[in-house]
């Protein structure tokens, strides 16, 4: 991908990025027993920097496959999902459905377009095996995985799935290593206890980032 293509994913991301923290204040409601969240509004001159990284991440690990613009839409509704569930502890079904809908859609369209048909089944393979272990994981006793993570990581199997066995395996590992050294962190720094709440979803959405640079 040529430096001009590059800078341009970039600029796109910092203007997503500037979309990203009123889109989750949309969302980043609470329960009423849960202490007051942290406003979205503190991301408002982070998130463009962080998105406009994120997408030139994605553009120079793929380059020129044709779902690339998947990737990048994706990634959009997935850092709103980031910022809201850092929030308050949630992945709103709407925008979970959201990102399904446009890596299911987009992917189907890329496959189509681009005349590879065959990438289509491992990406619907990627989003089996990745919601179907994380059920078990959620159904294990004691297990704190939620429903909407396993949600959002079936989603997020489907564009992993696309792109291999390898970036399937590396986006399964890779959430629940950052999320352990994260744990292992403020658990040692005394900013949580044992029993304190804490998002995943972040760590899945990184850790599946991570796994589309490594693949």
């Amino acid at each position: 991908m040529s430096a001009v293509a590059l800078v341009s994913v970039a600029l796109l991301g910092v203007l997503v990025g500037f979309a990203v923290p009123p889109l989750a204040g949309r969302f980043a409601t609470r329960p009423a027993h849960f202490p007051a969240p942290p406003r979205p509004r503190r991301w408002v001159w982070l998130s463009p920097a962080v998105t406009g990284v994120v997408f030139v991440g994605l553009a120079v690990a793929l380059g020129d496959d044709p779902a690339l613009p998947v990737f990048l839409a994706v990634a959009s509704v997935g850092l709103v999902l980031a910022v809201v569930d850092l929030a308050c502890l949630r992945l709103p079904d709407p925008l979970v459905l959201a990102a399904a809908l446009l890596a299911l859609g987009g992917l189907s369209g890329a496959a189509l377009l681009a005349g590879v048909p065959g990438r289509l089944p491992g990406a619907l393979a990627g989003a089996a095996v990745a919601g179907g272990t994380h059920v078990l994981l959620a159904l294990l006793p004691g297990s704190r995985l939620g429903f909407g993570d396993v949600k959002l990581v079936a989603v997020l199997g489907l564009p992993l799935g696309w792109l291999g066995r390898d970036a399937l395996l590396a986006g399964l590992l890779l959430p629940h290593l950052l999320h352990g050294g994260v744990v292992l962190g403020l658990l040692a720094t005394r900013r949580v206890r044992r029993d304190t709440l804490l998002p995943l979803g972040p760590a899945l959405l990184a850790g599946s980032w991570l796994a589309v640079l490594l693949a």
